[in-house]
């Protein structure tokens, strides 16, 4: 079980190394504007289609040694769906939009594809679970401290995920920026979790 544990651990920080690495170094390609899922475009895409499915199995994994090794079961419930989610998100790509992949219109397109809207979905359950599951923590763990640490990730990734979706909808140049605060808060708290019950 404790080398599931830190499977869950190493999908959830792999996860934010790859998209940052990969973002930082991809040709036209601008991480302050486009969302981590425009990195499944293009002929590098496969990294992040990648990055999707393998980190989301490792998460799905890893909870599924949580309820022996924090109790209960909520809380494994909802990691497991964000791992899903993950995964889900790396099966459906996104449409290419606002400028990406490079010669691709800046606007949206005037209709999205069904792969496009699975996408999008499951985008919805990842961000609405990565504040959802540190509340859930909030609840379902007895150290204070690991209470009081939850819950201020939950706030913070409930912020964080609003202002993103605000601003995806205005086309923000920091639209990017705000995206990958939820994102890494939420995961680098997700993969204490893991080893928290690990230790």
């Amino acid at each position: 079980m404790t080398a599931l544990l830190w499977l869950g651990a190493a999908g959830s920080w792999l996860f934010i190394v790859v998209f940052l690495l990969d973002g930082l170094t991809r040709p036209d390609y601008h991480p302050a504007r486009h969302p981590v899922s425009a990195l499944a475009l293009g002929p590098r895409g496969w990294i992040q289609t990648t990055n999707f499915i393998l980190c989301g199995l490792l998460i799905t994994a890893g909870a599924t040694a949580l309820p022996q090794a924090l109790g209960g079961l909520l809380l494994p419930l909802a990691v497991a769906a964000l791992g899903l989610g993950l995964v889900a998100s790396g099966a459906f790509r996104m449409d290419p939009m606002r400028g990406y992949p490079p010669g691709t219109p800046d606007e949206d397109p005037g209709h999205f594809s069904l792969t496009h809207r699975f996408h999008d979905w499951a985008g919805m359950v990842v961000f609405l679970l990565l504040p959802f599951t540190p509340l859930i923590a909030v609840f379902a763990l007895g150290s204070p401290s690991w209470m009081w640490a939850s819950g201020i990730i939950a706030a913070a990734t409930a912020v964080c995920s609003g202002a993103f979706g605000q601003l995806w909808e205005k086309d923000s140049p920091y639209t990017g920026v705000v995206q990958r605060a939820t994102i890494i808060l939420g995961l680098a708290w997700l993969g204490a979790l893991f080893l928290h019950g690990a230790a």
